[in-house]
Order: structure tokens, then sequence, then C-alpha cells
């Protein structure tokens, strides 16, 4: 059998979907988001139950009510990983198994984006679950151990986003809620709102970008709302670009914000600085000299 090397005009012809998160407090308007992208071609996981907002879009929408079904759907839509044992979540069997459930998988190829709203919602379902599972009761006592079910509950939603990532011909969106808190220092910090710190620092390392919708002012004190896209931004939001297309500040729009990733690529010396900054010296205090008066 050949090497099997992707080639790199191969690779470049090759369909690859977006994925992003996108956080913003409540209320900014993320589930309206939907309104920007194409309904024909985009498929709604409604896990929070308010679509109030976008009442009269005409685009699918799927309902999640349990973390089994989250998984199942995850499967359905990025099929199998080979390298899962049968017996667990996205392996070849659960894929079989879901297939025969939900029907051909052929169904899903109109669909070229799925929104999912939100990952809050889905990490709740998620730790109800993990609650329930002999990880979270000590093997000793029988009580419940809530460390091992936020252990279970980390592993089983980076393992849920990574699946989802690897289907590699769809653009995925995971929307969530971000918190304004105080850290040990008194210190102003953005979380996102996810049960457990484990997915919350994991998320960015997985997804393609990291958006914050906010609210920012411009120079007539008018209030906008905006994506911030850039990882160094002077609101200390989450934010992150493996595109290398996307400007600080963008306008919070899905549709254009896709043709614009989806864009021709900036050439790398255009992306990276690779110059060495002129740095300032910490300026060092200076011994005072010794008096020479008697």
């Amino acid at each position: 059998m050949a090497l099997p090397i992707i080639l790199a005009d191969q690779r470049l012809a090759e369909r690859r979907g977006i994925k992003a998160a996108i956080f913003g407090k409540s209320g900014i308007g993320k589930t309206s988001l939907l309104w920007t992208l194409d309904p024909q071609t985009t498929l709604f996981i409604d896990l929070e139950a308010g679509d109030l907002a976008i009442e009269g879009w005409t685009g699918d929408t799927i309902r999640p009510r349990t973390w089994e079904e989250c998984r199942d759907f995850a499967v359905f839509i990025g099929g199998s990983n080979p390298a899962i044992r049968d017996g667990q979540p996205y392996s070849p069997a659960h894929y079989a198994a879901v297939t025969q459930h939900f029907g051909d998988p052929s169904s899903l190829e109109k669909y070229h984006t799925v929104f999912v709203d939100s990952i809050t919602v889905a990490g709740r379902l998620c730790f109800q679950w993990s609650k329930g599972q002999p990880e979270a009761f000590s093997e000793k006592t029988g009580k419940p151990d809530v460390r091992g079910a936020y252990g279970l509950h980390g592993r089983e939603m980076i393992a849920w986003i990574t699946h989802l990532q690897h289907t590699r011909a769809k653009n995925v969106f995971f929307v969530g809620v971000l918190d304004e808190k105080l850290d040990d220092f008194n210190r102003k910090i953005f979380v996102p709102q996810i049960d457990g710190a484990k997915t919350g620092l994991e998320l960015p390392g997985i997804v393609d970008e990291v958006l914050t919708m906010a609210e920012l002012m411009d120079a007539s004190k008018s209030a906008h709302r905006v994506f911030v896209c850039q990882t160094i931004n002077p609101w200390g939001y989450p934010a992150k670009d493996r595109s290398g297309r996307l400007d600080l500040v963008e306008e919070a729009h899905l549709g254009r914000l896709m043709t614009k990733i989806s864009g021709p690529a900036v050439p790398v010396f255009e992306r990276f600085v690779f110059s060495r900054p002129a740095l300032t010296a910490p300026a060092v205090d200076t011994p005072a000299t010794p008096s020479t008066n008697n």
C-alpha cells in the first residue's frame, strides 16, 4: 500500500469548514446571528429552547433534550471515529446504531453550517448525565464524588467538541454565555459559562476561531455590537483568529465573516511579525554617592 500522503494541491482544494466558538453576555444577540446565515443550508441545534429571537427564521431545527441525544447527533453529523473502540461514543458501532435509528445520513448533505445554541446548556446536560455515572460515586463509600463527576464531564465535553471539530466539510458554531468576574487580585476577567474548568480552558485550543460578541462605543459614544477577533485586544476578551484574515474588530454578521475567512489567504509575512520589537530597558536605581564631607 502506498504511503497515504495528501499532496498540497489536494489539501488546498479540499472544502474546509470553519469551527468557531462565539461568546457574549446574555441578551447581546448571539441567537439572532442565525438571521445572518442562509436558512436553507443551516441546521440549528436548539438546546436552550429560547428561539423567540428568531421567530420567523425559516431554517431547520433539532432539539436534543439529553446528553445521550447530543452525542447521537454529533456522531450522525460527523460520522464515526475509527480510532475509537466499539462500545464507546463516536465509534463505528455507535454510528451504525444512530444511522439505523435516524436514517440515511445523506439527508444532512444540504446543511453547510451547524449552529449550536448553546454550549453552556450542553455543559449542563453533560454534567447532569455525569453525576449519574458510576465514576461519580466513591468506590469505597458509594457516596457521590463531585470530583469524579467533574472529571468525567470534562472528558465528555472535550470529546463531543473535538468530534464536531473533525466534521471537516461543515461550518460549526458553538455559542455560549460569557461571564464577567474578578480574579484573586480583583482584576476583571471574562470566563465562558460552562460547568467545570476543563472545557473552558481547552476549547480555544480545539476550534479555529474564538469570537467575543460585545458592545463597544465608537468615537461619538454610539454603541455597536461587534465581534472581537484577536487574542491581543485592549478589553481582555477571549478571542483567537487561526485564519489570519480577521481584523481586531469585525461586524457581528456571521455570513460576511465566513466569506472573509474563506477568502484568499493572507501572505505569511503579512500575517506574522518576525522582527524583534525595540524594548525599553527597565530603569535601574543608581546607588547614592557617599558623602565626602567630614
